[in-house]
């Protein structure tokens, strides 16, 4: 083997796979390409709209020369057209892992879906098939009602847990889909089959990047004026051009609702940029949220001053 590579690897050696978590424009993407470069890794994708081949520019997808730098596996892997869910995520993601340790390489996890995470390292239940009239009923409470709506449904269902402790919208019409076509809330369900983690999080490197909240907002503020170009526009009209339900989660993707109203000449394009930022922040801000209730054992660095990864604690002694 060579001397250089072998070193390299002898960096993670007692970690199994790398994990970076953190909010959008954070430079999640970034630091899994300086460490797939170092390390001899393979980027695997951990970000739900990140899978979808329509939503390149929407989704800040890594771009055509930084997939060439390392080798990046599940981004752009499905249309738009198809729905999915955080057990075919797993799945896939856990074959994934499987062929790079094969490969005697890292695998190196990165995005911003909390929960695919969270159900990588702590288990995810089986859940049963969900009739599409159920599916549908949820949905459909969900665009006219949204968050409150939903839990109020939860509450009335017998789902207290879900209704108090859920807020978004996706995992909240999830969990009314259990209960309506079961009888039984979605933690009695996840609790009774008791399940086993893909990957114990003791044997991974988990970071969540916790910038500062103006250093972020400046740079979601920059990528919204990239999004809103014509390479952009091009992209989520292209996407509208194939007439599909708008329910489906990869039409519900930021950004192209706000390029809709500015093909449609309901927004100006100042109005687009503004809205966009504005509704990235929101983003942001609950995946912050998200990350901080739910992850409190991952370590938290701050991107904004750089990131030394010879300093990070258990790194350099791996």
């Amino acid at each position: 083997m060579d001397e250089a590579l072998e070193d390299k690897r002898k960096k993670t050696i007692g970690w199994r796979a790398i994990l970076i978590a953190g909010p959008t424009a954070s430079g999640k993407s970034a630091l899994a390409l300086d460490l797939a470069k170092r390390l001899d890794g393979v980027i695997i994708n951990a970000d739900s709209m990140q899978l979808y081949e329509d939503l390149r520019l929407v989704s800040a997808r890594p771009s055509p020369s930084e997939e060439r730098d390392a080798e990046h596996r599940l981004y752009g892997v499905l249309p738009a057209s198809q729905a999915f869910s955080t057990g075919a995520w797993l799945r896939m993601a856990s074959a994934e892992m499987e062929a790079v340790w094969s490969e005697g390489r890292v695998p190196i996890l990165v995005g911003g879906t909390g929960l695919y995470f969270k159900a990588l390292t702590q288990g995810l239940a089986e859940l049963p098939d969900i009739p599409e009239d159920i599916r549908e009923r949820a949905r459909d409470l969900a665009d006219r009602e949204g968050v409150e709506g939903l839990r109020k449904a939860l509450a009335d269902a017998g789902d207290i847990v879900a209704a108090g402790e859920l807020a978004d919208p996706q995992r909240l019409a999830r969990a009314l889909e259990v209960i309506l076509a079961t009888g039984q809330p979605l933690s009695v369900l996840q609790k009774a089959q008791h399940a086993t983690p893909f990957l114990s999080p003791e044997h991974a490197l988990r970071l969540v990047l916790a910038p500062p909240r103006a250093w972020l907002h400046e740079r979601i503020a920059r990528r919204a004026a990239m999004i809103v170009g014509e390479e952009g526009i091009d992209e989520v009209r292209a996407l509208l051009g194939k007439g599909l339900s708008p329910k489906l989660p990869g039409m519900r993707a930021i950004g192209i609702a706000e390029i809709r109203d500015l093909l449609s000449q309901q927004a100006s394009l100042d109005e687009t940029i503004n809205r966009l930022t504005v509704a990235t922040r929101q983003y942001a801000k609950r995946q912050e949220t998200w990350f901080r209730n739910q992850m409190p054992d991952w370590q938290r660095i701050d991107p904004s001053v750089g990131i030394d990864l010879e300093r990070l604690p258990g790194f350099a002694e791996k």
